[in-house]
Parts: structure tokens; sequence; C-alpha cells
């Protein structure tokens, strides 16, 4: 089943995006949960026009995000956490916290938007996360997961 996605689905596509999907995902979650329509030939030709008409808009976007991915690049983020016995951590580290790292220099994330290996940390190290600032600019951050002080 082909669909034209309205909104940004995790694992499959970003929205505008034409994707092909099996039957009951389509019919029973993507489009009765407003995430996608059906691609007909007609949906097919809006969907055109409007990409053409927001390409110019999305260029400033992706000039914009460039920017901010070489300001996140300069960051040198270190999360403190308690530690057990050696260097395993009580609890982990996930994304949120490499959120709230980010907000205190300034630059406010949604966590979504933040993919840390593994999905949680679990040792002292120094680790990378993937941020995605928009689709087509994707930025690495490095930080460090640091013993709290007593």
């Amino acid at each position: 089943m082909e669909l034209i996605l309205k909104k940004d689905v995790e694992n499959l596509g970003f929205a505008d995006d034409v994707v092909e999907v099996k039957n009951g995902y389509g019919r029973n979650f993507l489009i009765p949960g407003g995430y996608a329509v059906l691609a007909t030939p007609s949906a097919k030709k809006v969907l055109e026009e409007t990409l053409k008409q927001r390409a110019f808009k999305e260029k400033k976007e992706v000039e914009d995000a460039e920017k901010l991915a070489k300001k996140i690049a300069a960051f040198e983020i270190k999360i403190a956490a308690k530690v057990g016995s050696g260097d395993k951590l009580f609890g982990s580290v996930s994304s949120a916290d490499v959120s709230e790292a980010l907000a205190k220099e300034g630059v406010e994330l949604e966590k979504k938007f933040i993919t840390v290996p593994g999905g949680t940390i679990k040792r002292l190290g120094q680790y990378e996360a993937s941020i995605r600032l928009h689709r087509a600019v994707i930025t690495p951050l490095a930080f460090e997961v640091v013993a709290q002080a007593k």
C-alpha cells in the first residue's frame, strides 16, 4: 500500500514522504491516526506542488540547522551520574539527560531528536549521540558520563 505521510513516523519516514507499507499497518494505524493518506494520483500532484513551494523555505531551514550543528559540535558536555561499584551507574543516562545537558548550554531540543547508542547508558565513559536537527542534517554529539561529586 502506497501512502503519503502527514507526520514524521519513527523508523518509517518524514512528513510528505511517499512510503510503501503493509496494508494492515496503513489501514489500521497510519490512516486512522492521521499519520498518512492514500497516495492517489491527485494526492501525489498536490504533494508535488506543495514540495515545490516548500523548497525555498527548506533551504533556509537547512542552513540554520547546519549552523546549529557546528555550534553543537563545539560543545564539551559532561553528564554527572551516581556511580556504584566500579564504573556502573545507579540508573542510566538516556536521551532526556542529553537534552537537559544541551539545554544548560543554551540549545533547546526535544529528546525525540536525540539518539543515544543502545537507548541508555549504564557505565561511565565517552559516548556519542546523534542529533537530528532536520531531515537532511544529522550531527554527532560527543559527551562524557562522569561520576557525580559526593
